[in-house]
């Protein structure tokens, strides 16, 4: 792996430039998308529905769940900090 100062690479990667051979992809991350633990307290019928709706698209209820919270989040705060 190549180094080069900060201000360079953000240059070249401004410039729409190829950037891989300065990153070491073994040790990349993409910060704030690590899984934590959320507990949400729901009525039995909403957790019956959401697994259903989960079961019919071939997804977990989790991964559902998800996604309908990041779309809700989106319409109300875009966010570039995924």
């Amino acid at each position: 792996m190549k180094t080069i100062s900060a201000e360079e690479f953000d240059r070249k990667f401004d410039d729409g430039e190829d950037i891989s051979e300065y990153i070491d992809w073994t040790t990349a991350t993409r910060p704030n998308l690590e899984p934590v633990v959320l507990t949400v307290t729901v009525t039995r019928g909403t957790k019956l529905r959401l697994e259903r709706q989960a079961r019919e698209l071939g997804l977990s209820a989790d991964t559902l769940l998800e996604e309908w919270l990041r779309e809700k989040l989106d319409a109300v705060t875009p966010s570039a900090a995924e």
